[in-house]
């Protein structure tokens, strides 16, 4: 007899959540930004299943101080089209990281995301701020250091 496959679902509500803080400071943002997916998508866990949002919420501090390499400090472009005639509209990245710095971490960590109603759902949990203030002293987060995880 043939034994059958012994699998295990978690429900979304049945997952354990915790709170990270990571320090964006002097970190190269593509490296930043695959850890930091990882956590929200939960693979980080033994229970992780791939249809159910199993991950922890991390908030990211000192966004603006993100590194990139090479030349792309002064190459990299942020393109948005609106869908009518001449809606496109593109920035670089020196100018986001003077006016919008959160925004160059969430794109990268989105783009890591599924592009489905789960993706959507997780990139909820990704909270991003330019200095070391945070609102979210409540929920006790623990500081994690990337380069071990």
């Amino acid at each position: 007899m043939k034994q059958a496959k012994m699998t295990k679902f978690i429900a979304t509500a049945d997952a354990d959540r915790k709170w990270y803080v990571v320090d964006a400071k002097d970190q190269i943002l593509g490296r930043l930004a695959t850890k930091v997916a990882r956590i929200i998508r939960g693979k980080e866990k033994a229970a992780f299943s791939p249809n159910a949002d199993t991950g922890d919420f991390v908030v990211v501090i000192n966004a603006d101080q993100v590194k990139v390499t090479g030349k792309r400090e002064s190459l990299k472009t942020y393109v948005h089209y609106s869908g009518y005639p001449g809606g496109l509209k593109t920035k670089s990245y020196q100018e986001l990281k003077k006016n919008n710095a959160e925004y160059i971490i969430e794109s990268a960590v989105k783009g890591m995301l599924p592009k489905t109603r789960l993706g959507n759902q997780l990139i909820k949990k990704l909270k991003v701020y330019p200095g070391e203030n945070h609102p979210h002293q409540a929920q006790k987060p623990e500081l994690i250091s990337l380069s071990e995880k």
